[in-house]
Parts: structure tokens; sequence; C-alpha cells
């Protein structure tokens, strides 16, 4: 395997960052009016994430994290140079996507009947949900992020209209794929955002960031929220049962093209025969798909059989970087998701600890949820695979009772270690349910 320097990401000043945020917001709605059987949508995904051989041999922290659940998909990136500063770049990563979880688990539950959860704190849109997990967080660090939320509140014309909401704060992407040519056709991109790098920088995505005077010491955590809430790009679009939704850190989509990526899943999710029932995919296949895309960015770093590097969008060679994926397909929330999400609502988040991943699955469309495991591993501890396999993993819930509504949204733990200094929260504005709800 060819060694090459990797270029770490760099933590971006404050006042370089609030003076692009306008370059980089994006407020975009894609509606599509396609008549659709009236009926709520949820996720059903896994995830994989593993850090690049030479990154390892360094000595360095995998500072990705994922986050899976039937509302909501998430990737986080940590700023590797954050490491040099003695900060550990994989906390506040990890607590960020955790309080994104838990305000998904209170706020996105489908209202299909009468007496359903309802949420004292409802959801209002992307932007908020974004901006009240920061302030629930005390880590230090500073990231790149990217949710997408699956929201079933929207209608058109009287009838639900389950949206995409998907935001994006720094380098990591999403890539949308469709069958656009009927059930019987072979997947399709339809939706792909763009990174947001400062002057084209792949060492300077913007971020969200906390940190203390070791890393800057004019910097001012209102900065942040003004990162979330002016320099987000927000996208909304329709969602369909059967669309395959694929976000990954920047060490995805700098090392593959966007065709190769197409290629994989249509290589995995074969399109079914005409006029068959849609069947949801199996989370195993999902899984693959993730171990898959993450397994060809590491390769592009490797030299071809002629001893020759690989093309990727970043140049010849790719870039050696830590990697995560989620792949996640649009499926239709039953009964037995709203009698799992409703128990755990009741039981909330006392069992929680911070997370690295969180993966949910339907089995026969019967039990909601099984436990994840690291496929390398033939069993699974208390709260899933063993820290050892800490940055190679493709999932874990709590304990191995799968009859247990807290292994709907199970955490896995972080390896223990000190932790960042509290900090006062950033103060909060109250948010209307009037506001646009990417405001």
């Amino acid at each position: 395997m060819a060694v090459f320097q990797r270029n770490p990401t760099f933590v971006v000043d404050n006042t370089e960052q609030r003076k692009l945020l306008s370059m980089f917001q994006r407020r975009e709605q894609n509606l599509q009016e396609e008549y659709r059987r009236n009926k709520p949508l949820c996720f059903n995904g896994r995830g994989f994430q593993k850090s690049h051989p030479a990154k390892t041999l360094q000595g360095r922290t995998d500072a990705d994290a994922t986050l899976v659940s039937p509302m909501l998909l998430g990737v986080a990136d940590g700023v590797s140079q954050i490491e040099d500063f003695g900060i550990d770049p994989s906390e506040l990563p990890h607590e960020l996507l955790k309080a994104c979880g838990e305000l998904a688990l209170e706020q996105l539950f489908p209202a299909v009947a009468p007496g359903n959860f309802q949420a004292k704190d409802p959801y209002v849109g992307p932007i908020p949900l974004m901006r009240r997990a920061f302030e629930a967080t005390e880590s230090l660090g500073s990231t790149t992020v990217l949710l997408s939320i699956l929201d079933n509140s929207s209608r058109i014309h009287g009838k639900l209209h389950p949206m995409i909401a998907v935001i994006a704060i720094g380098d990591c992407e999403v890539l949308i794929l469709r069958r656009c040519g009927g059930r019987g056709s072979a997947l399709e991109a339809v939706f792909h955002t763009e990174m947001q790098r400062i002057d084209g920088n792949a060492q300077a995505p913007l971020q969200v960031a906390r940190v203390d005077d070791r890393v800057d010491v004019n910097f001012d955590e209102a900065i942040t929220i003004d990162v979330i809430e002016r320099g987000s790009a927000v996208h909304c679009m329709s969602a369909y049962e059967g669309d395959i939704v694929l976000q990954g850190s920047d060490g995805v989509f700098d090392n593959l093209y966007l065709d190769e990526i197409v290629d994989i899943c249509n290589e995995y999710l074969a399109a079914p025969q005409p006029g068959a029932k849609f069947t949801p995919v199996q989370p195993s296949v999902l899984e693959e798909i993730a171990r898959r895309v993450v397994s060809e960015c590491h390769k592009k770093t490797d030299r071809d059989a002629n001893g020759g590097l690989y093309d990727s969008p970043i140049g010849r060679g790719g870039k050696v970087d830590d990697v995560c994926c989620v792949v996640g397909e649009v499926i239709e929330w039953t009964d037995q998701h709203t009698e799992a999400w409703g128990r755990v609502q009741k039981r909330q988040v006392a069992k929680y600890t911070q997370s690295s991943s969180i993966f949910c699955s339907i089995q026969n469309g019967l039990e909601f949820l099984r436990c994840g495991q690291d496929s390398d591993s033939d069993e699974a501890s208390e709260y899933g695979t063993e820290a050892s396999n800490y940055n190679d993993h493709a999932g874990s819930e709590y304990g191995n009772d799968e009859n247990d509504p807290a292994n709907f949204f199970g955490c896995k733990p972080k390896p223990t270690g000190s932790r960042s200094p509290s900090r006062s929260a950033a103060g909060s504005r109250p948010l209307s349910s009037n506001r646009p709800r990417w405001a």
C-alpha cells in the first residue's frame, strides 16, 4: 500500500467563518406532488466507519461518528487538528449526534393516530434542532455534520406528504437515489449536496466548534450559533418509499465519484420484478453497502496492479482519511414502529450513554429492532461491540434482549476517558411553531 502524507483538517478562525456565512447558506425546497398512498415513512438504515490503516499506524483518533434512527440519519467528522492541542477530536461529534438523536426521539413521532405521544417541544425545522442539540453539548472540539430528517408533518392539498430535510455544515455530503423509471428500473441519483469549504480548501470546511484558549483565545460560542443559523445548507425534498439515502464524511465523496457510488448501490440492490410488492431491504444488505463504500474509499489510496494511482474526485491517489458511511432506505412507518417508539419515549433516555452510532432495523416486518453487532465479532458485549473494536464497527445497541424497547434507540459508549470541562450554555431564544421549518 502506498503511504501518502495525510493533510489534517484545520480549525478555521471564527472571524473567517462568520464573514463567509452568506456564501454558504442554502435554503432550498423541492416538492413533487406525484400521488402516492397517504402514509407516514421512516428510515431503515445501517452504517459503518473505519480509520484508514495509515492513520491507525500513527495512533491517531478516529473522530467520525454516525447515527441511524427511524427518523434521523446523521454523520459527523471531527476536525483532526484538535488532537494536536490535547483535545479528543471524537468527543464533540459523538455528543452532538447523541443530542440530535434525543431530540428526534422527542419531536419526530409521526402523528398517525389520535392519542399518540405529543412532543412538549415540537419539531419546527432542522436548524432549531441542530442549534438545540449543540447547546445541549459540553465537549470541546470542532466538527462538520450532516443530518437527514424524515418529517411526516407536511401536507399538500390536505394529504400527508413526507419530506426529507437535510441540514449540512461543512463537507459531509448526502446522495439520494430513486428508481425514477418505476420499481423495475435501476437506482438513479436525484439529489446531492455540495461541500462547504472555505476558498475550496479541503483542509478548511465550515465547522461547528467549541474550543478554549489552547486553540483560539478569541473564540466566541455565539459564532457557532451563527454558523448553524446563518451558514448551514438546508434542503427539503419529497420522500418516497424505496428512496435510498447515502451519506458520508468527506472521505467518501473526495475518493469516490457519484457514479461509482450509484453503481455500488445498484450492485447490491437489484431492481424487483415489475409489479412486485415493495419489500424493505434487509438491514444487513445496507450495512454491506456501507462497508463496501468505505473499503473502496481506502482502496483509492493504494497502487493499482501496474503501480499507478487510482483516479478520484480530489486527485490521483485519493485522500488518506477516516471514512464513515450511513445507508438508509425509506420505508413505511408501521404499527410496530408506533408501539416500539412509544415505549421508548415513555422510558426516555434513562439508559443513554455517549454514542458513536445508533442502528435500528426492521426484521421480518415484526421485530422492531434487532441488536447490531460488529460483524467481525462473534458476540456482543453489554453495550454491543467491545471498545477494542471501537474504530472498526458496524453498530451497537443497548444489551442483547431484542424484545427490550430500550434497544430501539441504543447507544454505544465511547471508551472511557477524561471529560471536557463543562461550560455555560449559549443563550437560547424561544422558537415559534409559526416560524419557517428551516428558520
